[in-house]
């Protein structure tokens, strides 16, 4: 991975742990590594990368998962087609999704943001996303809505739906989460020095 433009660290609240992102956003496209730890719903610790196409679609996403029951590996993949594989196994259920969300990490919400431009213009999406539940990465379909709210002085405000689960979430001029209710709060953000 080149070097990347920001670096990012939250608390994770709903796990009652840490995220850092190492984090390349250019011309359309979305690169990041990151680690996070959490104690809940059980101890884990893992590590992931993320690599998008143009528009911020998801290209490939590979997530390693560390519990006391052992280690969980993902590699999940997105053709030009749309069509998903986990692990290499077609998985039909995702036909269509542009979108990977790594559970419990505020970085996946940037890319469908940055794509239509929520986090600038007035509107509201539904998007079929591959669901990757932390820490067993056992991917599934999820359907999750985005509303852009109200602009902030540096950035915007937004609605965020998954079936019956709502919350809010607070998003920088780059579309880079600041505050997700009842998730994370965002401790840093820093340029590498040259």
């Amino acid at each position: 991975m080149t070097a990347p433009n920001t670096v990012l660290t939250w608390q994770v609240e709903e796990t009652g742990g840490y995220e850092t992102a190492w984090v390349e956003l250019a011309a359309g496209r979305l690169r990041a590594h990151g680690r996070a730890v959490g104690l809940k719903p059980e101890p884990y610790w893992l590590s992931y990368e993320l690599d998008t196409d143009a528009g911020y679609v998801t290209r490939r996403l590979h997530v390693t998962s560390h519990t006391v029951d052992g280690t969980y590996d993902l590699e999940l993949r997105r053709d030009e087609r749309s069509r998903w594989t986990a692990n290499g196994q077609v998985v039909l259920a995702l036909d269509g999704a542009l979108d990977c969300d790594l559970g419990m990490s505020p970085l996946t919400n940037t890319m469908p943001v940055l794509r239509h431009q929520l986090h600038r213009d007035e509107g509201h999406q539904d998007f079929l996303m591959a669901f990757v539940p932390v820490p067993t990465l056992a991917v599934r379909p999820s359907i999750q809505g985005y509303t852009h709210l109200t602009p902030l002085m540096s950035g915007a405000r937004l609605g965020y739906a998954s079936g019956t689960y709502r919350s809010e979430i607070d998003v920088d001029a780059d579309g880079l989460v600041v505050h997700y209710e009842g998730l994370a709060t965002r401790l840093n953000r820093a340029a590498p020095k040259l």
